[in-house]
C-alpha cells in the first residue's frame, strides 16, 4: 500500500497523479491499469480523489477511459512542441504507429480564401490535395492543402499512401516550411467528413488551419480536421515559462 501524505500541502489527487506518472514511466502497468477501486485501496483515498487523478492523466492523453473496459494506457503517445513547424506524419510515426493516407482528390481549384492566405490573386489556380489520414488502421484526420501553382505542379500524381507533404516539398526543391502560423479550433464536420472519420453526430473535431512558409514565401494553406479523441493541446507552466505542445493519443472503439 502507498498511502498519500495528508500533512503535505499538495492536494491528494495531485499526489496520486504524480505517483501514477512515476509508475507508468517505470512500466508497472504493462498488463493493465488499476481500477478505481484498486486505486482507492492502494492510496487510501476517496473514489472522487482517485477519479480526479485519473481524469488529469486522461486530459493529457496518457490514459483513456473506455466504456466496458475502464481505464487503459494510451498507445502511441507522442508529444510535439508547438514552437516549430511539425509534421503530423512524423509525429504519428515517432509514436510507433504507421501513418498512411488515402487520396480523396487532387485537382486544380480557384479558392479565394486559400489564395488570399497564400498572398495570391483570388482567381489563381491552386493545386488542392485532399487526403484521409490514418494512424495505424484508425482514421485520424481529413487533410486538405492548397498549394501555389509552381509548388503544386511537381507534386501532381504523387503516391501519397505513405509519405508527408513536407518530405515531397523537399524532394521537389521547394524546401521544408520553417515559418508560418497555426490556429486550432473546434468545429462540427460535414456528414461526409464525419463518416470518413468514423464519427457520429454531433461529434466535434479539431480544425487546424496552417499557413506554411519557406522563409518569407508562402507554400501551403492547410485545413485539417482531426478526431478530438486523438488530439490534445497540452500547456505547462513552470518558473514563469509557458510551454505548449500537442499530444496524439490512440483510439479504441468503446
Amino acid at each position: 500500500m502507498t498511502p498519500v501524505d495528508r500533512t503535505s500541502p499538495l492536494p491528494l489527487w495531485a499526489q496520486v497523479e504524480a505517483d501514477l506518472r512515476r509508475r507508468i514511466e517505470a512500466d508497472e502497468f504493462t498488463d493493465r491499469f488499476p481500477t478505481d477501486e484498486e486505486l482507492v485501496e492502494t492510496y487510501g483515498v476517496s473514489r472522487h480523489t482517485a477519479r480526479e487523478a485519473v481524469r488529469r492523466l486522461a486530459t493529457e492523453g496518457i490514459v483513456v477511459r473506455e466504456r466496458g473496459r475502464g481505464t487503459v494506457l494510451a498507445d502511441g503517445r507522442v508529444e510535439q512542441p508547438l514552437d516549430a513547424m511539425y509534421s503530423l506524419f512524423e509525429a504519428v510515426e515517432a509514436g510507433g504507429l504507421e501513418q498512411t493516407s488515402e487520396l480523396l482528390g487532387e485537382r486544380s481549384v480557384r479558392e479565394a480564401e486559400a489564395a488570399e492566405a497564400l498572398g495570391l490573386p483570388p482567381g489563381t489556380e491552386l493545386l488542392m490535395v485532399e487526403r484521409l489520414r490514418r494512424a495505424g488502421n484508425d482514421p485520424l484526420a481529413v487533410d486538405r492543402v492548397w498549394l501555389p501553382p509552381e509548388v503544386g505542379a511537381p507534386l501532381r500524381d504523387t503516391d501519397w499512401s505513405h509519405t508527408s507533404l513536407y518530405e515531397q516539398l523537399v524532394a521537389t526543391g521547394t524546401g521544408r516550411p520553417d515559418r508560418g502560423w497555426e490556429r486550432v479550433r473546434a468545429v462540427l464536420p460535414s456528414p461526409e467528413d464525419a463518416r470518413r472519420l468514423g464519427l457520429g453526430a454531433p461529434d466535434a473535431v479539431f480544425c487546424l488551419e496552417r499557413l506554411g512558409q519557406v522563409g518569407d514565401r508562402p507554400v501551403e494553406w492547410r485545413r485539417s480536421l482531426i478526431r478530438a479523441d486523438r488530439f490534445a493541446v497540452v500547456t505547462r507552466f513552470e518558473g514563469g515559462r509557458t510551454e505548449a505542445s500537442l499530444r496524439l493519443t490512440s483510439y479504441r472503439p468503446a
